[in-house]
């Protein structure tokens, strides 16, 4: 399966401060996992037990600036490391506190 690089993104990525954490949800299933890298269109959450590629998942990242939720679906899987998810829907105040997080972390 080919990697995507930055190059490729619509929204370069960056990576997490260190502890930064998600919650995310599936209809079935429900988790904490450590963010690896983020961007405007996504992350990496780093877990032993991804879900499928192409599963919904409702996101909270707890920021401390304030929460962030949004929706998002797997775009992709490592097996025993996590999964890459697109975010599909997030409020505008929500985007907008995303986006001032990732202007405070370094290139």
């Amino acid at each position: 399966m080919p990697t995507t690089t930055d190059t490729q993104r619509r929204y370069p990525r960056r990576k997490a401060p260190k502890g930064l954490c998600a919650v995310w949800q599936t209809a079935s299933r429900r988790s904490v996992s450590y963010v690896q890298t983020m961007g405007m269109g996504g992350l990496f959450i780093r877990t032993k037990e991804p879900v499928a590629v192409g599963t919904m998942i409702q996101l909270l990242i707890d920021l401390p600036s304030g929460e962030v939720r949004g929706r998002a679906i797997v775009r992709s899987v490592k097996a025993g490391e996590g999964m890459g998810v697109g975010i599909v829907s997030m409020n505008p105040e929500d985007r907008a506190r995303l986006n001032r997080f990732l202007g405070q972390l370094p290139a």
